[in-house]
């Protein structure tokens, strides 16, 4: 490997003679110089890994030459040294863009940190994201052999997306991979958690029984309106995925306090038909059906499945009680975005305002059609950096600003998530069976049965039954159904993309953030 080069400037160079030697013996290249006019030839005829330079020399001073640097080669690392403790003088080289400050007399342990801090960091985080990781790969793996509580399998979920986000800051492919695994391995032990519950959890037979869709404003938004004089904000982002959210986290952090970082489960099928309708009506798929049959629209039949949201939304405020101002906005496209958020001033006299934004579930689709975004976002990381790179840029970012500008409080959640889905499973089915990847419903379904997760009496999970012998199916972990007939073109153009519907960690365990405003 080659020697790191350091090019050092300091009209004293002579009396940190010592210091020179001293990087000398730990195997750095260093070269020295005493102005700044010659460190700036140097620059530009021979390549040097990282600079010290004194920020007060004669002639060309160190932030004159430190700007001619920038200009010249914007990624090359610089430290400031300097005898002043001036405030305006650190300001002028922090805008600068350098990497590090050191105050004079330096110290050759202080040099040697700040070298590794700026050319060794990504190694020496590597190493330790790794090793940490590895530490925990163990005891989640020992987890994952016991019988676990709802409250347990949120923690390993929200362990596993933690040590997803930092691996996307190494480059270690190997370790990368056995995360993957070990998800897979978490996936699939899940579904049977979810096989061995749901049922009990629906019929109020299980005292674990966690917040669900139909039960999640119960539970987790209407109490917070008693808490709150300014209005309360609900954003509901259609298809968002709890490492999503932690990705988006940071942006959001500069304008509010994260209250309450919370994860609720959605109902079967995870669609936005079945498990955005319970979250509005606050009753189960089937109860909406029966309760409100003209607010409800069957899969076989026209129209669109989720078009009386505020209708349920309005429903479930009255029974429970709740004689509030609210309003209701749904986010299809780019300018229904911009003109909301150019409105918001509009909201201020309601007590609760929901809006749904339909970009990431958009985005997910839009990957499986089209193979330009299919490349953008070849795999989770780079699923969560499109959606982190939308994010920034959009009109949902403006109105979260607008919301803290105005001291709201705001509640983040969603219906369902999505998964990346890579193995196929076999079904047959009539031509009235629904073409969702991740569930199936119908009166003629063949499959496996050790395949997949069936329900034979959709009355025991509150789903519609649309005719006699009308069962569901429900796809685990990674799975997604292909019929036989042309059975490699249907696999080979959906596998490896992103679906829901089914059951896996990241379409069921979801976010529900609260938000108070920075003061």
């Amino acid at each position: 490997m080659d020697k790191i080069r350091i090019l050092w400037a300091d009209d004293e160079i002579d009396i940190l003679k010592p210091h020179v030697i001293f990087l000398e013996q730990k195997g750095y290249e260093v070269e020295t110089i005493n102005n700044g006019d010659e460190a700036l030839d140097l620059v530009r005829s021979k390549p040097f890994d990282i600079i010290f330079l004194d920020e007060n020399m004669p002639g060309l001073s160190g932030i004159e030459t430190l700007e001619q640097i920038k200009a010249d080669f914007p990624n090359l690392p610089v430290v400031m040294i300097t005898k002043s403790e001036e405030e305006s003088i650190m300001e002028d080289a922090i805008g600068s863009n350098i990497a590090d400050y050191l105050i004079k007399p330096v110290k050759p342990n202080q040099i040697l940190l700040s070298l590794k801090r700026n050319l060794e960091n990504r190694k020496l985080f590597s190493e330790k994201t790794t090793s940490s990781y590895q530490q925990e790969f163990r005891k989640i793996g020992l987890d994952l052999s016991n019988q676990l509580s709802y409250a347990e399998w949120v923690e390993i979920y929200k362990k596993l997306v933690r040590w997803e986000l930092e691996l996307d800051k190494i480059e270690d492919d190997g370790i990368k991979e056995v995360l993957r695994m070990q998800k897979d391995e978490a996936n699939t032990q899940f579904s049977r958690f979810i096989e061995r519950n749901y049922v009990d959890w629906l019929n109020e037979r299980n005292g674990e029984k966690p917040t669900l869709s139909h039960t999640l404003l119960r539970d987790k938004v209407l109490p917070r309106l008693n808490n709150t004089e300014n209005p309360l904000f609900l954003l509901i982002i259609d298809n968002l995925r709890y490492d999503q959210w932690k990705a988006i986290q940071p942006l959001i952090e500069n304008y509010f306090r994260v209250d309450t970082d919370d994860i609720y489960c959605s109902i079967l099928p995870t669609t936005t038909q079945y498990a955005r309708n319970a979250l509005f009506a606050g009753l189960m798929p089937n109860e909406i059906r029966r309760k409100y049959p003209k607010y409800w629209v069957d899969e076989e039949d026209e129209g669109t499945k989720n078009q009386f949201e505020a209708e349920l939304l309005g429903e479930q405020l009255k029974r429970f009680g709740k004689d509030v101002k609210f309003s209701y906005h749904k986010i299809l496209n780019l300018n229904a975005g911009k003109k909301l958020a150019e409105n918001m001033s509009n909201l201020m006299v309601n007590k609760l305002n929901v809006i749904v934004y339909n970009f990431v579930d958009m985005l997910s689709h839009a990957r499986t059609e089209m193979e330009m975004i299919r490349e953008l976002a070849e795999d989770e990381a780079a699923y969560r950096s499109l959606m982190l790179s939308w994010f920034e840029h959009s009109s949902l970012f403006d109105i979260v600003r607008f919301i803290a500008q105005k001291k709201c409080e705001l509640i983040i959640t969603t219906d369902h998530g999505s998964v990346y889905v890579k193995d196929p499973v076999k079904i047959l089915g009539d031509k009235a069976v629904n073409t969702n990847l991740r569930y199936k419903y119908g009166r003629s379904l063949k499959y496996n049965a050790k395949e997949v997760f069936e329900v034979r009496e959709p009355e025991d999970v509150f789903l519609p039954r649309i005719n006699v012998s009308t069962s569901y199916v429900f796809a685990r972990a990674n799975d997604f159904f292909a019929y036989p007939n042309n059975y490699n073109y249907y696999v080979n153009y959906y596998r490896n993309t992103f679906q829901h519907g089914g059951i896996s960690l990241n379409e069921m365990l979801v976010p529900v953030i609260y938000l108070k405003p920075k003061q």
